[in-house]
């Protein structure tokens, strides 16, 4: 299927796959909370992160669709002085995904992860297995054993 849902069953965790077919032009996120008919608090986005800014050193972060990054928070989060968004192509180089289906599963490499706080408050979340129109549905628990994450405030939500 994808390094993802293949990360996910080596684990041996409990998850669904879900499939939807993705219109193009389409923001991913939104999309997917819509045509999955699943609440966009639930559906959370991958965002690749320059850290260590001009190095093209990676790190994670994982929030909700309906939000947008706050990225001092992310910053502290992951202990460095500023992050940025990386570049499309950094990201979709060193993760093996292409844009709009970046999972934070099964990447090519290992990279620091942050996600966000209000996960922990739910009983399971989407994110991409990997591929536009393909969504993982697991526990914020097992999302973080498995990437190695932390838990932190780092989205800021519409008021």
């Amino acid at each position: 299927m994808t390094p993802a849902v293949d990360a996910a069953k080596a684990a041996r965790i409990e998850f669904k796959v879900h499939q939807y077919e993705h219109d193009h032009g389409a923001a991913y996120g939104s999309e997917a909370a819509e045509k999955l008919g699943v609440d966009p608090q639930r559906v959370f986005k991958t965002l690749m992160l320059e850290t260590d800014l001009g190095s093209r050193v990676l790190a994670v972060a994982v929030i909700p669709v309906a939000a947008t990054l706050d990225l001092k928070a992310a910053a502290r989060a992951l202990k460095q002085k500023r992050v940025a968004m990386a570049e499309p192509q950094v990201a979709q180089r060193l993760t093996g995904y292409l844009l709009g289906g970046i999972s934070p599963l099964g990447q090519k490499r290992g990279f620091a992860t942050v996600i966000d706080a209000s996960a922990e408050k739910l009983e399971s979340i989407y994110v991409s297995a990997g591929r536009r129109g393909l969504e993982l549905e697991l526990s914020p628990a097992c999302l973080a054993t498995l990437t190695q994450a932390r838990f932190a405030a780092i989205a800021k939500f519409k008021s």
